[in-house]
């Protein structure tokens, strides 16, 4: 069981201490005396030494040094500064319209160099195989594109819807044969 501790034991062991402390602190002082003077060694390791308190800067001091750095910092942001952003370009219609007929007119250029080619690569065969060669180049013949466009409005007409329910009856397909008659038989060719 720990021993309780009165207060008079107590007060009588800190002036014991003390009185330890004040020995051993005449002790280091004839030490510290033995020492060269100027020592830094000597005044950094004494704990009781008297320490330097930090200097005060007036009010007037910190605002020189404020303007300072202020005038230090306009002078770097001046020199780094950047150049102004040009005005971006941009193209206008009768431009965008040039570049567009021309670029149109540079493929229109090199498909009829392509087809000129093929022609030529076909040589003296006959029309049907200088023809092949034209289409395969990407370019229809002269007579085609008539063609075509003959066809057209043939294949509008039949394509067109008729305009009543009348209209549409007659039009409508025939309905297929009964069942009960037999089909005629297709030879297959």
């Amino acid at each position: 069981m720990p021993q309780k501790l009165s207060t008079e034991i107590i007060t009588a062991a800190i002036a014991g201490f003390e009185q330890q402390l004040v020995h051993i602190d005449s002790q280091i002082a004839e030490l510290r005396a033995m020492l060269p003077r100027g020592s830094a060694e000597t005044e950094s390791a004494a704990p009781g030494a008297a320490t330097h308190q930090q200097r005060k800067m007036s009010a007037a001091g910190r605002a020189r040094i404020a303007a300072a750095q202020r005038k230090r910092w306009a002078a770097l942001k001046e020199e780094s500064a950047p150049e102004p952003a040009k005005h971006e370009r941009r193209l206008s219609a009768a431009g965008r319209k040039a570049i567009s007929e021309a670029t149109k007119k540079r493929w229109a250029l090199k498909r009829a160099e392509a087809a000129k080619a093929a022609v030529e690569a076909a040589g003296k065969k006959s029309a049907r195989a200088r023809r092949a060669a034209v289409r395969a180049a990407g370019k229809k013949s002269a007579r085609a594109r008539k063609a075509a466009v003959r066809a057209a409005p043939a294949k509008a007409a039949k394509k067109k819807a008729p305009a009543s329910k009348a209209a549409a009856k007659k039009v409508a397909p025939k309905k297929p044969a009964p069942a009960s008659e037999p089909a005629a038989a297709e030879p297959v060719g």
